[in-house]
């Protein structure tokens, strides 16, 4: 798949884009640029939207019923096409064939979720509200809805949107990072082998050029994000200020509480694969153990930095990798800054991964600081990378006030085997997504993915009933039939007595 000019998907047909940037795609294994693509401009997206609008008085007529035989198809198509939407996503983005099969496979427990959009559209009816007279809701869709998606997720974080709001009867424009587009366009293919018609799916690449388009356009009613807190923050408030409805899934930092009691074996084992797991490319990665009591952490310290040193750090193509690099070397570079600056603020580096960015391509081993406080950068701030900070409390109540005080609430653990401290902490953290000796409290698809805070602009959580909330728009219905109406008119509500 080297040296190809890559497409956009508009009413089923391959575009060119017509921007005037060109996105050059590389293999972070290799360091090696692979594609490129030119952007969409506004008109590109425009004519996506045109497509969409279009295709949306047709498509919102079709029953439910016909909806979910298509996503049938569609998961069928997934399963069959895994492998080779696995390589696509690990050629580009870095990540372990394991890992990029796992994610795929996670956007397919959404569309699976939207084979029963018959039952999640379900209304309430109620008869005889007052004499004669029945009253019900239902949920229409919305038009057209947009998605923005990040690199990091290149096939998961697209199958949270666009399944949901199309088996809704909506149609959808989606907007691709530029750094790793082909595995979400070649969904976007099998969303037509399955059967899904012309304009109802269209994708697209591009810079703000893009995203503003979408922002601005007044056809679009709804747009869904995943990315960075500074981005999403303001396609909330253009969005809003345009009159659409947005739910804007930004920045995290995940704290993992290490109780004295907790098993450290399964502690360990956790962190492992929640910190260093995609190289900490995760909206949920865990970045922060919280250690009560020095005896633990010491104990944990001891047993974890050679479980990470032994980590293989490699090409998705390598036999045995367990971790590849990171996306850019641009994010290489932000992530090098950020051990220097563990350093210099006094944090102890307990085990230095900087060796491996020495080596051809986009890597950095695992990192380990311990004795961190909560002023510094390496604890403040999302690095997106295998950077894990270690902080040492006294008690179980100074955790969980540390894991409050942060400025973002997007999912946090603790380890303990203890129910009255798990059932507190599972009710008065403050974050949207919340486990017990789980390493990544991610919830499955048919409940919903959100954050509390900054993590989280606008509302309404993503995938599961939430989404479906999200991408419709309820309308309540009362009627009364002629048949048996008293004559004459009234100029009040019927209630008490009289509503007999």
């Amino acid at each position: 798949m080297t040296n190809q000019n890559l497409q956009h998907i508009i009413n089923g047909k391959k575009v060119t884009g017509t921007s005037s940037t060109v996105f050059d795609i590389y293999n972070p294994s290799t360091g090696q640029k692979i594609n490129k693509m030119q952007g969409a401009s506004a008109n590109d997206v425009r004519q996506a939207i045109d497509s969409a609008d279009a295709a949306f008085e047709h498509w919102k007529k079709v029953p439910p019923s016909k909806r979910a035989q298509i996503m049938f198809n569609y998961r069928e198509l997934l399963y069959k096409n895994v492998e080779e939407l696995a390589e696509l996503i690990s050629i580009e983005h870095g990540k372990t064939l394991a890992d990029a099969k796992g994610e795929v496979m996670r956007g397919v427990e959404v569309v699976e979720f939207c084979t029963a959009i018959n039952s999640h559209l379900k209304s309430d009816y109620t008869a005889d509200v007052s004499a004669n007279i029945d009253s019900y809701n239902l949920r229409q869709p919305l038009g057209v809805c947009a998605g923005i998606t990040p690199f990091n997720f290149p096939a998961m974080v697209p199958m949270w949107m666009y399944p949901v709001a199309i088996a809704c009867g909506n149609t959808f424009v989606l907007k691709l990072s530029e750094r790793d587009p082909s595995c979400a366009l070649r969904l976007t293919e099998l969303m037509s082998e399955a059967g899904l018609p012309d304009g109802v799916l269209n994708t697209v690449v591009g810079d703000k050029e893009a995203v503003d388009e979408l922002l601005h356009n007044p056809k679009v009613a709804a747009i869904s994000f995943v990315g960075s807190t500074s981005v999403g923050e303001y396609i909330y408030q253009e969005g809003c200020k345009h009159n659409k409805r947005v739910q804007a899934l930004c920045g995290a930092k995940n704290h993992m509480i290490v109780m004295p009691d907790a098993s450290l074996d399964q502690a360990c084992e956790a962190i492992l694969g929640a910190a260093y797991g995609s190289a900490g490319e995760r909206c949920m990665a865990v970045s922060v153990v919280v250690a009560v009591g020095d005896e633990i952490a010491d104990a944990m310290v001891k047993q974890l930095a050679p479980m990470v040193r032994a980590l293989k750090v490699g090409a998705y193509d390598e036999e045995g990798v367990e971790m590849g690099p990171v996306i850019t070397k641009q994010s290489q570079e932000n992530i090098l800054n950020y051990i220097e600056e563990g350093i210099t603020q006094g944090a102890t580096l307990v085990l230095d991964g900087r060796d491996h960015a020495k080596n051809e391509g986009f890597y950095v081993g695992g990192c380990i600081f311990d004795q961190v406080s909560d002023q510094m950068s390496i604890y403040t701030d999302e690095i997106f990378g295998p950077v894990l900070s270690i902080i040492r409390v006294s008690t179980y109540e100074q955790a969980l006030a540390l894991v409050n005080s942060h400025e973002y609430g997007n999912g946090a653990t603790v380890f303990t085997r203890d129910g009255d401290t798990a059932r507190h902490f599972t009710m008065n953290v403050e974050v949207g997504m919340a486990g017990v000796n789980v390493p990544i409290p991610v919830p499955v698809a048919m409940h919903s993915f959100g954050g509390w805070k900054r993590s989280l602009f606008g509302s309404s959580s993503i995938h599961g009933m939430e989404g479906v909330r999200f991408y419709t728009k309820l309308k309540t219905i009362t009627s009364r039939w002629p048949s048996g109406i008293r004559k004459g008119a009234q100029f009040h509500f019927e209630g008490g007595k009289d509503a007999s």
